[in-house]
């Protein structure tokens, strides 16, 4: 299954770590743009500039570690598209071109079903997406989520509950489901 992750889903450490591992794991093919990359690291300037270094070091780790997973397209595909939000149609372009089953956004509002439907898409938030693997998958997206909880215990020095960082992370049902094992 090939899924075009969205910014919003790339930003936050944990969500993107926890997706990332679950690819890795094989059971889907990520992908995303140039600009979506782009995005991500832009949007942590109001954190600071090291924090906008650190996310280029981590953009430039993403294509180096998964370098078929970066989909161009021609301008005429975004052009054609229509979205609630015009700054969202390089997204939706980006999906049709690397011919992707799902989008995974956190935006629901801006990536109406029926419009994905007519392209052959479908929508999805992180939350959902990752409480279905785990329903299909559980060890693998288990092993994944825990390898992410330990590196946060390793980085924030403190013990992470899987429920409670999945739910910092904005992912509760996919925190709880972990946590009932």
């Amino acid at each position: 299954m090939k899924v075009l992750l969205d910014t919003c889903v790339l930003y936050p450490t944990v969500m993107r770590e926890v997706l990332l591992g679950v690819a890795a794991a094989g059971l889907f093919q990520p992908l995303w743009s140039d600009r979506i990359l782009e995005e991500w690291a832009r949007a942590t300037i109001k954190l600071g500039p090291e924090a906008e270094a650190q996310a280029r070091g981590e953009v430039a780790l993403l294509r180096a570690a998964w370098p078929k997973a970066v989909v161009s397209y021609a301008p005429s595909l975004e052009a054609r598209l229509w979205l609630p939000d015009p700054a969202d149609t390089h997204v939706l372009a980006a999906a049709i071109a690397g011919h992707a089953d799902v989008i995974v956004t956190r935006n629901a509002k801006d990536f109406p079903q029926n419009i994905l439907r007519e392209e052959g898409l479908d929508r999805v938030d992180p939350d959902l997406f990752l409480l279905g693997l785990f329903e299909a998958q559980p060890a693998a997206v288990a092993a994944a989520a825990e390898a992410v909880r330990l590196e946060a215990e390793r980085l924030s020095g403190e013990a992470w509950d899987i429920r409670r960082l999945m739910k910092k992370a904005h992912m509760p049902r996919f925190g709880k489901a972990l946590a009932a094992g």
